[in-house]
């Protein structure tokens, strides 16, 4: 008989005999866990868990829900499951820096990143041309003060007709409305230099030059109304110099802004990221 993988997570307040409830139903179902990752933070007393395991093919999401139902309802479990089979669909934003959303893409062609982009959307046409070639469907959406609650309508419509799980924000230099932020929140990923705060507006990597950093590098985080201030999923530095001219910054930076979103991505999609009020538990 064929296999089924699964990768549950949950969180509640800890409790003794959590582990042993949920385990113990998997194993009545014919579950084989494969990995398994759990934290208590003590801080604020909640308990977190992810198990990746195989089920046989007759048994399905809901099937292992409703075996866990009674553990749900005694522990308080917020709980979800997903099937691996199914592959995460992508809506990607980008404006006229395009480095990540190529990383993100080469990344999936070359099997990686098991994800599908369903759209590129940007408030230039740049990326048209990349997005012919990988046979995406590109929308060209513009935006100025005056038509910006239109335009976000229009992404939240393609959202809903591409059945996009997650957006990522691929460089998109518009700030999302506190209204988009907070509908899409824990489904969109943006990427950033980490000099935010200390290097805030335009030219960040010049401000840095002027100022003889020895470490850049990039966040990716959950957006939130909170402008950069959301969640963290992943960070990384490079080392420079004081040889290194601004534009040497700029392309070390690239790259590693390109690296941190895809591996935050990753993560995302692999559910290993769960919310824990302002920050994350990550199950790397």
């Amino acid at each position: 008989m064929t296999s089924r993988n699964l990768v549950l997570t949950l969180s509640c307040v800890d409790r003794p005999g959590i582990v042993a409830a949920v385990t113990s139903e998997l194993a009545a179902a014919g579950g084989n866990i494969a990995e398994s990752a759990q934290y208590w933070d003590r801080q604020t007393g909640n308990f977190f868990m992810r198990i990746a395991f195989t089920v046989p093919g007759d048994v399905n999401r809901s099937a292992i829900r409703e075996k866990l139902q009674d553990a749900i309802d005694q522990f308080g479990m917020t709980l979800d499951i997903v099937d691996t089979a199914h592959k995460p669909k992508i809506l990607v934003m980008v404006s006229k820096f395009d480095h990540a959303l190529l990383h993100l893409l080469y990344q999936i062609r070359v099997g990686w990143l098991e994800a599908e982009v369903v759209a590129i959307v940007s408030n230039h046409a740049d990326s048209a041309r990349t997005a012919e070639i990988e046979g995406i469907p590109f929308h060209h959406l513009p935006v100025t003060r005056d038509t910006k609650a239109e335009q976000e309508q229009a992404v939240l419509d393609l959202i809903e007709a591409t059945g996009a799980d997650l957006v990522v924000l691929a460089r998109y230099m518009q700030i999302l409305s506190d209204d988009l932020s907070s509908r899409l929140f824990g489904r969109v990923i943006n990427i950033h230099h980490s000099f935010l705060p200390s290097f805030k507006g335009a030219k960040p990597y010049h401000q840095a030059h002027e100022r003889g950093v020895k470490l850049i590098g990039a966040t990716a985080h959950y957006v939130t109304p909170d402008l950069d201030e959301g969640p963290i999923i992943e960070q990384e530095t490079a080392r420079v110099t004081h040889a290194m001219t601004p534009d040497d910054l700029v392309a070390a930076g690239r790259d590693v802004e390109s690296q941190v979103l895809a591996r935050a991505v990753k993560l995302h999609l692999e559910r290993r990221v769960m919310l824990n009020g302002h920050k994350t538990v990550v199950f790397s």
